[in-house]
């Protein structure tokens, strides 16, 4: 079984005890890059220098930016890092090496609002369940990025090509894989290899490409209506209420598509003052998912037509807004034989899959889009964990002799390619 050394245990643990949003990430980044001057690469690209800031989705309100940084200046980090890193502008890229190919890592670094569980639970029961009190790491990011440094650390000055590790800040909101691919930094990547952990694989089992990625769009649409006493004057009001109720009712009456599967779903809604008020505001927040990005381009379109129509039924105005968007994509069959090859080769692996299905959205289809349109190869791999709760609940956790697996099998396949590219 593949092991993990007692410096990286640490670190995930670490990333653990200190979970922060998309977009906050400023002690995880910070972290990092502390890992990264440790080991010693050749670039570091941090905040504004990794992201085209304009591509951002999902980003916060700016009051929601300097709690976070204090936190991290009070836990110790760096201050001259910390100043490299801009509000809402998280993540880093690293470079080692300048040979050729360039081979590109993505892994994740965002937590979620959730609150830990501190009973059977072995973070609560080891001392190192969050310390941020309504967020923790309950999809494994703390290990992805954990990963992403031990492959740097396994390969550094061990091989002749370039590896560019990308640290992708917002991803639960899918917010910032456009924002990474469009950066400049992944336009010389000829292959592209992300990862996650788990997936309802086990620990020893690897899939070398996961695929049936739903292409997805989140929006929020705010509804304005009128004011008016709901009994003396109710023919003055405008419902806002009204518009985002008849919006969500037909939502869900979007007809289903020939092509392939389609998902619709209003997940938060709210609005209104007083029972005896008529609401001159309303929102709902949706998303709309597609088998393929053309299908989900077809939801999108027919919610953007309905949220419009319920307004003007109403005689509301509606402002609708897309705070986050993903492609689907497909693992391509060249690195998956050689994620396949080099998982049966390491330490710990039991099962090697040839490919899986996602069945949910991920913005580093963004990534593997970017490099497969400039004529190269991208492969999603998973890489098992046992977890005693799912993914996204408060007893989520990850078998750490997993990440050695990651970090053998990921470390592997990029030397690999590099020593059989033509």
């Amino acid at each position: 079984m593949s092991t993990l050394s007692d410096h990286l245990t640490e670190l995930r643990r670490d990333l653990h005890r200190h979970p922060e949003p998309g977009w906050r990430e400023f002690y995880t980044t910070a972290r990092i890059v502390e890992e990264l001057e440790r080991i010693g690469v050749d670039e570091v690209h941090v905040g504004p220098d990794a992201l085209d800031s304009e591509l951002r989705f999902g980003v916060p309100d700016e009051s929601e930016f300097e709690p976070w940084r204090t936190r991290a200046e009070a836990l110790g980090v760096d201050p001259e890092t910390l100043s490299r890193i801009g509000a809402g502008e998280t993540g880093c890229v690293a470079v080692v090496g300048s040979g050729e190919p360039v081979v590109g890592l993505r892994v994740d670094i965002d937590a979620l609002p959730i609150t830990e569980a501190d009973t059977d639970h072995l973070p609560a029961d080891d001392a190192f369940r969050s310390e941020h009190e309504g967020y923790m790491h309950a999809c494994g990011h703390d290990a992805h990025a954990t990963i992403g440094l031990g492959v740097i650390e396994r390969l550094k000055g061990e091989f002749d090509g370039t590896l560019k590790v990308f640290f992708q800040p917002a991803e639960e909101l899918i917010g910032g894989g456009k924002a990474m691919a469009e950066s400049g930094h992944l336009d010389d990547v000829e292959y592209l290899l992300s990862v996650h952990v788990g997936l309802d694989h086990p620990t020893g089992e690897v899939v070398a490409g996961i695929d049936g990625f739903l292409a997805v769009s989140h929006v929020e649409a705010e509804f304005r209506g009128q004011s008016a006493h709901a009994g003396a004057r109710p023919e003055e009001g405008k419902n806002a209420i009204l518009a985002m109720a008849t919006a969500v009712q037909n939502l869900y009456g979007i007809p289903r598509h020939a092509d392939g599967e389609t998902r619709v779903n209003a997940g938060k809604v709210g609005g209104g003052t007083a029972s005896n008020i008529v609401a001159e505001h309303a929102f709902v927040e949706a998303e709309v998912r597609g088998e393929t990005t053309e299908l989900m381009t077809y939801m999108r379109e027919h919610a953007d037509r309905i949220l419009r129509a319920a307004a003007e039924m109403h005689d509301c105005e509606v402002e609708i807004r897309t705070e986050g968007e993903a492609p689907s994509a497909v693992s391509d069959e060249e690195l998956v034989e050689v994620v396949a090859d080099v998982a049966r080769e390491v330490d710990g692996v039991d099962t090697v899959l040839d490919r899986a299905t996602l069945g949910g959205s991920e913005d580093a289809t963004y990534l593997m889009q970017a490099v497969q349109e400039g004529g190269g190869y991208a492969a999603y791999v998973g890489i098992g964990t046992d977890h005693p709760g799912g993914h996204h609940t408060p007893t989520f956790d990850v078998d750490e002799r997993s990440i050695g697996i990651g970090i053998d099998t990921l470390s592997g396949a990029v030397e690999r390619i590099v020593a059989d590219r033509p």
